[in-house]
């Protein structure tokens, strides 16, 4: 049993690029609270937070960028090689890691809990759960991964690899093991397996209206599952008309990154939100209206429902990124409490992580906060 009572809590875990925050993201798809602990130990010695003056203090100032918060890859290429040095860092950052985790855990509502964690069971975050997890995959695919999707350089994706336990050992404490080696279908197919195995009698949370016509004066809007795929690429296809239309894979792809809501029309899909919500801040990265519709009307209601969600997950702060078209439409984004921003304004490094991590290449970005309060302040 978990150590937070009504909860069950799936420890998540595998080796880097194995795919663990896909596997993470199929888990919330299914109605899971999802926490990346691995983000959460990023915030615990950003600037101003309790790890950044011991993580100093033990490594010293070479480590710090100009703009005086501590640069991660030139930590990440000093402890990477360096067992004692990444023990260090370590005992400094997963007592506050395990903060925050109790935190979030409290506070949501959700009954089933996923912690993703590269080191869940080195740092005994294992004990605490109901149900250990793990994503393998080979090393040549953790390597390409890395290479191409990371963009890091093969000697440092290497070192990464072979820095960490072997993945056996990680399997051997599981009770799933989800080879994420082939296409997001299959992968998606061995979650719900475990999922209805692991917790048989907990519901799978699918289509769910959200919105009927009546609160929003003829637009449904629905949770948008996998299955949704086929119609999100339609929809897609006939606003956008890209060069090489996309296929139900292509968008099945995408619910590994993200989820859309959907508004619909008599039965008939006419525009959907895609976004994320990562290390607490709601990322809207792509946004498609049918032409026909008054996105003065429809825009509104699809960011509402996105807020509410977004609130329930925590969020602190929500980031649209929208084309350039829309996003200059400042009036319309004034009254729903936005305004328009560059990513190195915001005052948070969290959130400036985010813009920088999520920004699609030609968009303009819209930040709303979604609370006074700070969620992980004492982090």
């Amino acid at each position: 049993m978990s150590k937070w009572e009504g909860k069950y809590v799936i420890g998540l875990t595998g080796n880097i690029g194995t795919g663990k925050s896909v596997v993470r993201r199929m888990l919330e798809h299914l109605g899971a609270y999802g926490i990346d602990a691995d983000a959460l130990a990023q915030r615990t010695y950003a600037r101003g937070a309790p790890g950044y003056k011991p993580v100093i203090d033990q490594f010293g100032k070479w480590i710090v960028n100009h703009d005086g918060e501590i640069d991660r890859s030139r930590l990440g290429r000093l402890v990477f090689s360096d067992p004692q040095a990444l023990a260090v860092l370590e005992g400094i950052v997963h007592p506050l890691v395990d903060q925050a985790i109790d935190f979030l855990v409290k506070r949501s509502t959700q009954n089933v809990i996923v912690i993703e964690a590269i080191k869940l069971l080195e740092a005994g975050l294992d004990k605490k759960c109901d149900s250990i997890w793990v994503a393998y995959a080979p090393k040549d695919v953790q390597l390409a991964r890395l290479t191409v999707r990371r963009r890091m350089t093969k000697a440092d994706a290497f070192q990464r690899i072979e820095a960490q336990p072997p993945q056996e050992m990680k399997a051997e404490a599981a009770q799933v093991v989800i080879n994420n080696v082939a296409s997001f279908e299959d992968t998606w197919r061995q979650v719900v397996a475990a999922w209805k195995t692991t917790m048989p009698g907990t519901e799978i949370a699918g289509e769910e209206t959200v919105k009927t016509a009546s609160e929003t004066g003829g637009y449904t809007i629905i949770r948008g599952t996998p299955r949704h795929s086929a119609e999100i690429a339609g929809l897609i296809n006939g606003v956008e008309k890209p060069s090489t239309p996309l296929t139900s894979q292509d968008i099945m792809e995408k619910f590994g990154e993200k989820a859309y809501l959907l508004l619909k029309v008599d039965g008939t899909l006419k525009a959907a939100v895609g976004w994320q919500v990562e290390n607490l801040v709601s990322r809207a990265t792509e946004m498609v209206i049918d032409p026909d519709l008054p996105t003065e009307e429809v825009l509104p209601v699809l960011i509402e429902e996105m807020e509410r969600a977004s609130q329930i997950l925590q969020c602190e702060a929500s980031l649209i990124f929208a084309a350039p078209k829309l996003g200059r439409q400042d009036s319309l984004w004034q009254k729903m409490g936005y305004v328009r921003i560059l990513p190195e304004t915001l005052r948070v490094r969290a959130w400036q992580d985010a813009a920088r991590e999520s920004m699609p290449a030609g968009t303009l970005m819209l930040f709303k906060k979604l609370r006074e309060d700070r969620v992980l302040r004492p982090i």
